[in-house]
């Protein structure tokens, strides 16, 4: 039943696809997206089937948040924006985009994780996971992003931040996290579930009660876009029942 019913919503999706694609006076459009880096997985799925169901062409600058706001207020044209909500609570980088509400697309919550086959350190209650921190000869960490954010408030929460802070290994990009990990550079991980969902790292946990927050990913149009119309149609493609299938798939939740 399951597999019937990916199958109907893939149906779905690309049909809705093909009627934009289709639809009179359509015209092929490049695109340039501004993402958040945690969306590698989930765009580099869905950008190659919107682009074929759609004849748009993507291109997709993945960063953490503070390189996506001075991307999106540097002055150079994009069209738009999926990223962390913490892009649109600058108000320049806001201003950037078109008036009006923005669009939930993908959302996800925090994690430890080990290197595969390592044991798992309880992260269960705010004081297991405390100790884990403490006890760790090494942390991977993205402290520029918005999730680095959290993670450091969660951090000073537990009133460990000077003790983490002397152990860190500090990555530049989602992906560095896990790959310091399975690379041996850093005992454990700690940053959103479905980045630390890689090969050679296993998730010891989630963050635990209300230690849990889920980071939330929107979309919107940029308001100096030409392609407006074909913008929409990305984050209306992200809204279908194919594109939630594969955001669920990639271990993240949709809208």
């Amino acid at each position: 039943m399951t597999s019937s019913l990916t199958a109907a919503a893939s149906i779905l999706g690309l049909s809705f696809s093909l009627a934009m694609a289709f639809a009179p006076g359509a015209r092929a459009a490049e695109l340039k997206v501004l993402a958040g880096g945690a969306l590698t997985g989930v765009l580099g799925d869905l950008g190659p089937k919107f682009e074929q169901a759609s004849g748009h062409k993507l291109t997709i600058q993945f960063a953490a948040t503070p390189d996506l706001i001075k991307a999106a207020t540097s002055g150079e044209p994009f069209d738009v924006g999926v990223t962390p909500v913490d892009v649109y609570k600058n108000a320049e980088a806001r201003a950037k985009f078109a008036p009006g509400p923005t669009i939930d697309i993908a959302r996800v919550g925090f994690g430890v994780a080990v290197k595969a086959g390592a044991p798992k350190p309880d992260v269960s209650t705010p004081e297991a996971l405390k100790q884990t921190l403490l006890k760790a000869k090494s942390i991977a960490l993205l402290p520029e992003s918005a999730a680095g954010a959290y993670v450091s408030k969660v951090i000073e929460r537990l009133g460990v931040t000077s003790e983490v802070n002397a152990k860190a290994v500090k990555q530049t990009s989602p992906a560095g996290v896990p790959g310091a990990v399975a690379k041996g550079d850093a005992e454990i991980g700690v940053f959103l579930t479905n980045v630390l969902a890689a090969p050679g790292v296993e998730l010891a946990g989630n963050f635990p009660g209300d230690l849990q927050q889920d980071l939330v990913f929107a979309a919107a149009v940029s308001a100096g876009t030409k392609e407006a119309a074909a913008a929409k149609a990305f984050i209306d493609f992200l809204q279908t029942p194919a594109a939630k299938a594969t955001i669920e798939a990639k271990g993240m939740k949709a809208g």
